[in-house]
């Protein structure tokens, strides 16, 4: 995978957008964020204002975007992120660009490596440490982490919170499993279900777990208050920027590239109405029990579905999902057929990256990466399919779940 990545894929990238003339500069996701906290903390500017967008623009692109170009790119890459991000960021700011795309790059990778066991703690997955590190380097191994390494996006930091408070909240370690839900707030379109499925859990069992719900309420109090005492007014400031957002910086979610836009509407509305049924159900059961680990299947299954974002990367947020479908599926009975056939179409979803991407290497060696320029993007056909057959495989095997350890 990172072979096919470095010497087909990059190659393929560069070619097409020096093709199209297109304004070159970092081209990382991380840049906006870091030159917005940079510029805040050491200079006391306003990381929504328009100046400032200016100078991401520079960075990322090279120059400004000129509105009246054409064929200028639409995405603005401006600062739309809660500004409490800037404390993740704060101690980078002094360091160049380059020193800190190439630090962050390698936090990345070590977010998605231990993410891998965190969330098998969470799930009450106990395998050999052979499995285990199979598991976390095929992770390593996937499309989304060759993409988060190259875009230096904060997902896989944020999904890291996620599976450290999964765990946390498995082994009752409830106070810092609400903090640290609240540090994964910094990415809330990607984040957001699940850590309302994690209040949601809370009502369940008030008085075993109301820790959770007060140490994320404090710590979420604590980052907006000292923010605003930074910058007074940046709550509205980071409203506006989300509102003008969709015009610019949004994709259509998955299914509504598969689905009639009304069809997709519809099923989206059916899907989140599902989910919190669903939530409601399981919310008093206990962090050993099936309905825990499927809840957190269902939460991140829907998440990829309805996000209105293509990036691979999110989908680093499928692994709880398919840790539970791997971990059931020697268990489903004979008759199971829907069950076996929709968790197969979802590994082999998987599974077609990685062969796609060796028969391309070992092309690679006797082709120049011109030559396979048209097929660079075979290893990513199946990336669209994913997240949804993940969504059926899950509904398929909890339609008869029952509540039961």
């Amino acid at each position: 995978m990172w072979h096919w990545a470095k010497t087909i894929l990059v190659p393929a990238y560069t070619a097409k957008v020096l093709a199209e003339k297109r304004p070159v500069g970092n081209n990382s996701d991380l840049y906006p964020r870091w030159l917005g906290a940079r510029e805040m903390l050491l200079h006391g500017r306003d990381p929504y204002g328009a100046d400032v967008t200016r100078e991401i623009q520079t960075g990322f692109y090279g120059r400004p975007l000129d509105p009246q170009n054409s064929s200028d790119p639409t995405a603005r890459e401006s600062f739309v992120y809660p500004l409490y991000v800037v404390f993740l960021l704060a101690p980078t700011v002094t360091w160049s660009f380059h020193t800190v795309a190439e630090v962050v790059r390698w936090l990345l990778l070590a977010s998605i490596a231990c993410s891998v066991p965190l969330w098998m703690v969470a799930l009450k997955i106990r395998p050999r440490w052979p499995l285990m590190i199979a598991a976390t380097l095929l992770a390593l191994g996937s499309y989304p982490a060759v993409e988060e390494y190259f875009q230096q996006n904060l997902t896989a930091l944020v999904i890291f919170f996620l599976a450290a408070a999964a765990a946390a909240a498995s082994r009752n370690w409830l106070t810092l499993s609400g903090f640290l839900l609240a540090l994964a707030t910094v990415k809330p379109d990607t984040t957001g279900l699940v850590i309302l499925w994690f209040l949601l859990w809370v009502t369940g069992n008030w008085k075993q777990r109301n820790r959770l719900f007060w140490s994320f309420t404090v710590t979420i109090a604590a980052l907006l208050l000292s923010t605003e005492a930074m910058s007074p007014g940046w709550i509205s400031r980071f409203a506006a920027a989300v509102r003008e957002y969709p015009a610019y910086g949004t994709d259509p979610n998955i299914l509504q590239v598969l689905l009639r836009s009304q069809v997709a509407e519809f099923l989206g509305l059916v899907l989140i109405v599902l989910l919190i049924g669903i939530c409601w159900r399981w919310r008093k059961a206990a962090p050993d029990s099936k309905q825990f680990g499927w809840a957190l299947a269902w939460v991140a299954a829907v998440t990829l579905v309805v996000l209105p974002k293509l990036a691979a990367y999110n989908q680093l947020l499928l692994i709880p999902a398919l840790l539970v479908l791997a971990r059931g599926y020697s268990r489903f009975p004979s008759t199971g057929f829907l069950r076996r056939t929709m968790t197969k179409g979802a590994f082999a979803c998987q599974i077609w990256q990685w062969l796609a991407a060796t028969a391309l290497s070992v092309c690679s060696l006797l082709f120049s990466a011109a030559r396979l320029r048209a097929v660079a993007e075979a290893p990513m056909y199946t990336l669209l399919a994913l997240p949804p057959l993940t969504l059926l495989a899950v509904f398929s095997c909890t339609l008869p779940l029952r509540e039961e350890k």
